[in-house]
């Protein structure tokens, strides 16, 4: 048992985490309970599939981070791709997103989407998600797809989501837009392209913890207790942190507890679970050859999105990522894992991405919890007073899951390198 004193005390070893002890100036200690770095963003090895904890793809838009990664890979080790990105809609797949893609639907469901999407309702000021969904894509857009799709990814009434819940990754488009994109199909979304390492997401968590002083990151320990007035952090092996900064970058409704005294606000914040296979077989898949990502907005089938990591890598034989999407209070078993793999293999082979001689080589499952977070106006404004007042304590929470926002890797790297900046 120790007493220290560290100037900056970073809760989490993510991707925001790594990036801020890369950038802060000053002694820091970094607090991990696991028994490795990478957060979310961790790759697992079986056999020959390469496979992330869920698919992580990469759009640097800063040059800075761009060349801080690949100026230390070799060039062959990066793979660059133009998303090939399809919704599977009844026996068919249509370009994503929807919206901008109804003229590839059956006749008759095309002009059901065409004619609702001139006769929608339009206001200044929307109530919710689903609400503005309704009234900038019309009745037919939001039934076929949208809604049910979006229901299956978070888990929640959309009536609960803020309108801006997705912000600039939600793909907009006005009726000018899918009009011209009949004749003219463009991708402008955020994701148009991306780049991937061929050693999975891992490779670049790799180059920010190599940058580092391994003595001062500590795994397998967790903070167990805070007292923001005295300045100090009770960490698992028994040690006492006295911190000039606290940096909190683990989901900030966990970061929570370690206070105590925000139980109702806990409370109040809303998320889903996401349950994740990642999936290994013997064989390819004689129907998705060069699709990256699919999303499935049947309720029949279980999975809302399946992503093939071997075609983004341009490895022989499928290998697969499944996401399961969970409400918050729901207690995900090993029966229930079970359950959700068998229905998932019999789901591939009912889309036709698996048949009767594909066999599962290797697997695992993750439970991402939480996964995405639930915008909502009231509750994001609390937030943002508490957060007003920790920076006032010299106590920051940063990062996708510190912050509770919906954001890129790349914006959570930008926060971190801001924030150290800022109080260095």
């Amino acid at each position: 048992m120790r007493n220290v004193h560290i100037k900056h005390l970073i809760i989490g070893a993510g991707i925001s985490g790594l990036t801020f002890a890369n950038y802060c100036k000053g002694d820091y200690l970094i607090v991990e309970k696991e028994n490795e770095v990478g957060g979310y963003c961790r790759t697992i090895k079986k056999g020959e599939y390469v496979w992330d904890y869920a698919g992580h793809f990469f759009h640097f838009n800063t040059e800075e981070f761009k060349s801080k990664f690949l100026d230390k890979m070799p060039a062959e080790d990066i793979i660059y791709n133009d998303k090939c990105t399809k919704i599977v809609h009844g026996d068919r797949f249509i370009d994503f997103p929807f919206q901008t893609n109804i003229h590839q639907l059956p006749k008759e469901e095309f002009i059901d989407c065409l004619y609702d999407l001139f006769n929608k309702e339009e206001k200044e000021n929307y109530d919710n998600f689903l609400d503005m969904l309704y009234g900038k894509f019309g009745k037919s857009i939001v039934e076929k797809f949208l809604k049910p799709y979006n229901e299956k990814l978070y888990a929640i009434d959309l009536k609960e989501l803020d309108v801006d819940a997705m912000g600039r990754f939600f793909p907009y488009a006005d009726k000018e837009a899918i009009i011209r994109n009949m004749k003219n199909s463009t991708v402008n979304s955020y994701n148009a392209s991306f780049l991937y390492p061929k050693n999975g997401a891992g490779s670049f968590i790799e180059i920010l913890y190599n940058a580092l002083d391994k003595e001062k990151v500590l795994l397998n320990t967790e903070v167990k207790s805070i007292d923001f007035n005295a300045k100090t952090a009770t960490l698992s092996n028994g040690d006492t942190v006295e911190y000039d900064y606290l940096i909190n970058t683990i989901p900030l409704n966990k970061f929570l507890e370690l206070p105590g005294g925000y139980s109702e606000l806990i409370d109040e914040m809303s998320y889903n679970k996401v349950l994740v296979f990642n999936l290994g077989f013997n064989k390819r898949s004689e129907l998705c050859t060069k699709e990256h990502w699919l999303y499935v907005a049947d309720k029949e089938c279980n999975f809302y999105r399946c992503g093939f990591y071997n075609n983004i890598l341009g490895a022989e034989n499928l290998s697969m990522y499944i996401e399961i999407g969970y409400s918050k209070k729901t207690k995900i078993t090993k029966a229930d894992i079970d359950e959700q793999l068998k229905l998932t293999l019999e789901n591939l082979k009912k889309l036709g991405i698996t048949d009767n001689e594909t066999e599962l080589v290797e697997y695992c499952s993750i439970i991402m919890d939480p996964a995405y977070v639930h915008i909502n106006t009231e509750t994001n404004k609390k937030l943002d007073e508490l957060k007003n007042s920790l920076g006032q304590q010299n106590v920051y929470t940063i990062g996708r899951y510190g912050a509770w926002i919906y954001n890129s890797m790349e914006d959570s790297m930008l926060k971190a390198k801001e924030l150290a900046e800022k109080i260095g």
